[in-house]
């Protein structure tokens, strides 16, 4: 990442602008087209090719670590075929979100996810020359996701035609700088925070995309669809200068923001397990659309319970635990059983564990039960037996115990016990008072 020098500072005094200008060039694959806009090779597949995302002096906020940082230089020499196609961006009609991240995204150790690719073209004429639009998706592995749409460069007199035809690109047969770059203005942008969400079942869920557009463009309109295991449905739609989106339950999307400042955000409400699947966010201006794509995934954590939570040692009885777990959501749920008595320096495995099957309920949810079944010919009392379970909607694992508590003295065998105790103290106080 590099950043434009910082101007001259007149006085001594002067304190260091809150935001600066720097450029920021992300490595991307562009996915190719012919010079019509269709895909080369045969079949419909699309072909790769190394590119550079340099965006120019973008504002981004001055941390005090930008002292050391440069202007970015493309590299010297004519482009070929071969070589990365540079597509230099400006965003002075549209600010780039989330430009901080994209800058520091090294030095947080996030991944940028760079793709380029043609979205449509004007043929202008019957000259190669020609204005050309392209689409850059950039996902960082934090989860933030956006993407711009750029206009390429475009001729005008038949001057320009002349002059650019002289300085097309070798591979994309487009007008290129004199550094041998595609100079590209962001016409529209749009942008995620989050690409997936995890929400507890019967809460509230704002899935957030907003957008911003050049001055000579318009909102045309906002569409909210959700797929799910192959059927989708919309959601929510709002088209610009209708009477207004039909209300819906649980669904939200504030109008006046979305006029205003461009927030498309969409709010759910109770959310439940039918509720889970992949949102797509559709922002459409008369020329152009742009979608985010955010997965939400439902979660419930389970219920556990031991039953019978106290169990007296009996011989020749066998005593079987119960452990019901219930109201859990997805599916996958883990359960273990351990034991320890007072010798134990730590919890032993169990395995002789039996299950039942997974049940679900109206809301969706699932249960299940274990049972563990104790011997009295191999157990040892007192014990406790522990019954854990892991699932993806608890932070840790959720233990819960069964005391077994040591066999009680029936009253025979307190009879014959009092018997020798006394017989014991007879036979002492004998031999004391014979000695004396």
């Amino acid at each position: 990442f590099f950043s434009l020098p910082k101007g001259p500072v007149e006085g001594p005094t002067a304190a260091p602008p809150p935001f600066r200008r720097v450029d920021i060039a992300l490595g991307c694959s562009y996915v190719g087209a012919d010079v019509r806009g269709l895909l080369r090779a045969s079949g419909g597949s699309s072909s790769e090719h190394p590119a550079t995302l340099l965006l120019r002096r973008i504002n981004v906020r001055d941390d005090g670590n930008l002292d050391d940082v440069t202007e970015y230089k493309v590299p010297q020499g004519n482009p070929d075929s071969s070589s990365p196609i540079v597509f230099e961006v400006s965003a002075e009609l549209v600010s780039i979100p989330h430009a901080e991240s994209l800058l520091h995204a090294d030095c947080e150790g996030e991944e940028v996810t760079c793709e380029i690719s043609p979205y449509s073209s004007q043929w202008a004429g019957e000259r190669p020359c020609r204005t050309s639009w392209f689409v850059a998706s950039l996902q960082l592995s934090g989860g933030i996701s956006i993407v711009l749409v750029l206009r390429g460069p475009h001729c005008g007199s038949q001057e320009e035609k002349e002059e650019h035809d002289a300085t097309l690109h070798p591979k994309l047969r487009i007008p290129m700088s004199k550094e041998g770059t595609l100079q590209t203005t962001v016409e529209f942008q749009s942008s995620s925070r989050s690409i997936s969400l995890r929400t507890h079942l019967g809460g509230s869920v704002t899935l957030d995309c907003r957008f911003a557009l050049a001055p000579s463009s318009s909102l045309s309109s906002l569409e909210w669809k959700r797929q799910h295991q192959g059927s989708g449905r919309s959601l929510f739609r709002y088209q610009v200068g209708s009477t207004g989106p039909e209300a819906q339950p649980k669904v939200h999307v504030d109008v006046a923001e979305l006029l205003g400042s461009g927030d498309a955000s969409l709010s759910l409400e109770g959310v439940s397990v039918g509720d889970e699947g992949t949102y797509i966010c559709l922002v459409s201006t008369p020329l152009h659309q742009a979608q985010n794509i955010i997965q939400l995934h439902v979660v419930a954590p389970p219920r556990v319970r031991v039953i019978p939570a106290v169990v007296s040692f009996e011989r020749d009885v066998m005593t079987t635990l119960t452990c019901n777990i219930a109201g859990y959501y997805p599916l996958d749920v883990s359960v273990s059983w351990t034991q320890k008595t007072p010798e134990d320096d730590m919890e032993i495995p169990l395995s002789n564990a039996r299950f039942s099957s997974h049940r679900q309920s109206r809301d969706g949810t699932y249960s299940i039960t274990s049972y563990l079944s104790i011997s009295s010919a191999t157990a040892q009392a007192p014990a406790t037996y522990s019954c854990h379970v892991s699932h993806v909607a608890l932070a840790e694992p959720i233990s819960v115990s069964a005391h077994l508590k040591a066999p009680e003295q029936t009253g025979s065998e307190g009879l014959v016990g009092s018997f020798i105790a006394t017989v014991i103290f007879i036979v002492v106080l004998f031999i004391v008072l014979r000695r004396r």
